[in-house]
Parts: C-alpha cells; sequence; structure tokens
C-alpha cells in the first residue's frame, strides 16, 4: 500500500512539476520576441493609434494570461490525448505558436503593419484550428483557448486600424 501512495505522490508531483515547467516555458518563449523589437521605439511611438487601443501595461497582463492557459491546454492535451489526435493537436498548437512567435519582430521589427495583419490572419486560422484540434482530444482545453481566440481577433481589428490610420 506505501508503495502505490508513495507512487501515486510522485506521478502527482510529476504532473504538477510538469504543468508547471510548461506554464513558464510558453510564457517565456512567448514573451521573447518583445526582446527583440516592441512598442518602446521612435517609430511606434509616432504612429496614430487606434482609439481602441488599450493601455500599454494591459498587454503583458493579458499574454501572461493567455500564454498561461495555452500552457495548461497543452498539458491537458499532452497527458490525455493519445495516438494521432495528441498528435495532430501537439502540430497545431506548435505551428500556432511559431506564428504567434513571428508577428512581433514582422510589426514592431520590420515596421510592417500590413504583414503584421497577415500574419495576424493566418494566426487567427490556425488558433481555430487548434481549438477544434484541442477539442478532439480534451473539451477543457479548448475552451482555455477561447479567450486566446478572442484576444487574436481584437488584435487583428486593432492592428487593421493601425494600419488603416498610418498607411
Amino acid at each position: 500500500m506505501s508503495t502505490a501512495t508513495s507512487g501515486g505522490s510522485v506521478d502527482r508531483l510529476g504532473s504538477w512539476v510538469g504543468l508547471l515547467v510548461l506554464v513558464v516555458a510558453v510564457n517565456a518563449l512567448g514573451a521573447a520576441p518583445a526582446l527583440l523589437a516592441g512598442p518602446d521605439t521612435a517609430w511606434f511611438a509616432a504612429l496614430a493609434k487606434p482609439a481602441i487601443y488599450p493601455p500599454p501595461v494591459v498587454f503583458g497582463i493579458v499574454w501572461t494570461g493567455l500564454f498561461t492557459l495555452q500552457g495548461v491546454a497543452l498539458w491537458l492535451v499532452i497527458r490525455r490525448g493519445r495516438g494521432r489526435p495528441r498528435r495532430v493537436a501537439v502540430a497545431a498548437f506548435l505551428a500556432q505558436f511559431a506564428v504567434n512567435l513571428a508577428w512581433t519582430p514582422t510589426f514592431f521589427g520590420l515596421q510592417q503593419l500590413l504583414a503584421g495583419l497577415a500574419v495576424i490572419a493566418v494566426l487567427f486560422a490556425l488558433v481555430l484550428l487548434t481549438t477544434a484540434a484541442f477539442a478532439r482530444v480534451d473539451r477543457r482545453a479548448a475552451l482555455l483557448l477561447v479567450p486566446y481566440l478572442v484576444w487574436v481577433a481584437f488584435a487583428a481589428v486593432l492592428n487593421y486600424r493601425f494600419w488603416a490610420l498610418n498607411a
């Protein structure tokens, strides 16, 4: 009996440690592009800002929450899924995450508002696909991506307004 309890505790500890590691990794990787290029430039400061542009502090708060939800969702898929549905879901996640990481250097680094809009349009489609793929493995994981999908839609509108005002 003590072996089963001890093993169960280790499994639970390992899963919680795995969750924490995954959430921290997604947040760290997600934030990395902002270290190379971000809104703290003369170019961005000179742009006309859309009326819907939130206070800058909002972005860090929202993205930390969204990356945390993504990490938890991915953890649920990895732990619960098996076989092809899990592989498809993880591949979809990695694809959307890579595109997400490309937006910041495109918009801020290259200073390409229209190209940023193209990137975010692709991201929106990939987040939809990822959400559907996650739903096939774990509905909770798919639901955790809904705020991300809503934010990406808002970010697309915001990106469009930046382009429209500054083209």
